[in-house]
């Protein structure tokens, strides 16, 4: 055991002999499990799951089907895993081999694992997804998942989470590191690996959330030992930063993400009276709302007050020009309303003051003048 983790007998919260709890990876795993992380097994001198027993590799089974786990077995990777100090005592005090796996999303825990392994970034655009990088901008020297992370923290005027020495952090035997945090909130963040299409941080940069486990510190594998970082041992809260950047990154779970709403009724049938009976005016008017619309597909965020008032704006000066009708502002209220339940008072204001600057600015058809 690594003297940055030191695990004493008096840390046991059961009465054992010294001898029975001796071994690294039992004490390491009652360490954990007392802090409310669910462990469990890990291949000797791997830090993949324990295999399944013969007979679930055999057939095929959801984990949740499987009589291992009812049993007290480690089938299934980090479905088994548990605060049972009694079971924790059975398997890693017959099998002191045994790796330890925290199972991150019952823990309530977001780790940033950074990898270190250097090599040609990916294109600019999967550097750090959804933030675009030029041309102009001088990649010389980008390697690792260190220096995009520490990119993306400079962007938002932040110090890079592999330097917060107020939560726990763990240098990985390849030379990446895991920093750990409490995720806050009740939100349960979903994992997602490196700058993969969709869900993603940064290149080299994982996060292991939701569906995911972390290697605990003080496991030691073929290659070395999982060792923690200076004093901190255990997780501050996830930065409000972070939770921003992994919130606009997709990595909240889509039951929490409100679906597509419709446009209300009302809405529709201002945009029958705005178009007058014709296609073009109706089709100018849905145009005007889409953008507002697609701010009620996600929790918040997305530029709300921004999108409704160049909407606003729009349609004052299509309607100062005589190409939509005044109902049109109905059905603009009414769509802001659907995207942002509860904000009568704030759609009011913005709607009212972009309508008013853009009844100044007419909008001529092309063609017709200015």
């Amino acid at each position: 055991m690594p003297t940055e983790l030191r695990f004493s007998s008096s840390d046991s919260e059961l009465s054992l002999p010294v001898a029975s709890v001796a071994a690294p990876s039992l004490l390491a795993a009652q360490w954990c499990a007392r802090r409310g992380w669910p462990v469990h097994p890990l291949a000797p001198g791997h830090k993949t799951p324990a295999g399944n027993c013969s007979n679930c590799r055999e057939n095929v089974h959801a984990p949740s089907d499987c009589p291992c786990l009812p049993a007290g077995r480690w089938c299934h990777s980090f479905y088994a895993a548990t605060l049972n100090q009694r079971r924790i005592q059975q398997w890693w005090g017959n099998n002191p081999e045994l790796g330890i796996g925290v199972s991150c999303g019952p823990a309530g825990l977001v780790v940033i694992d950074i990898d270190a392994h250097e090599a040609e970034p990916p294109a600019r655009d999967r550097i750090l997804p959804g933030i675009p990088i030029g041309d102009q901008v001088d990649l010389t020297g980008l390697a690792t998942g260190f220096h995009t992370l520490a990119v993306l923290a400079a962007l938002r005027g932040q110090n890079s989470p592999a330097e917060d020495n107020t939560t726990l952090r763990v240098r990985t035997p390849s030379g990446g590191l895991h920093v750990w945090y409490r995720a806050t909130g009740n939100r349960q963040w979903l994992s997602s690996v490196g700058s993969t299409p969709g869900r993603a941080l940064a290149w080299q940069v994982d996060i292991r959330a939701h569906g995911s486990y972390i290697v605990a510190p003080g496991t030691t594998t073929h290659h070395g030992t999982y060792t923690p970082l200076g004093e901190t041992r255990e997780p501050a809260a996830l930065p409000l930063w972070l939770a921003q950047e992994l919130d606009r990154t997709g990595h909240l779970p889509a039951p929490s993400i409100p679906a597509p709403r419709p446009v209300p009724p009302r809405a529709q049938q201002a945009v029958l009276a705005a178009g007058g009976g014709r296609q073009t005016a109706g089709n100018t008017l849905a145009a005007i709302l889409a953008p507002v619309e697609a701010c009620g597909q996600v929790a918040e965020g997305a530029g709300f007050s921004d999108a409704l008032n160049r909407a606003a704006f729009t349609l004052g000066g299509l309607i100062a020009a005589g190409r939509l009708s005044p109902e049109a502002e109905q059905a603009l209220k009414d769509t802001a309303a659907a995207a942002r339940p509860g904000q009568d008072m704030r759609i009011q204001q913005i709607i009212r003051s972009g309508l008013a600057a853009g009844m100044q600015r007419p909008l001529q058809a092309s063609g017709r003048g200015q």
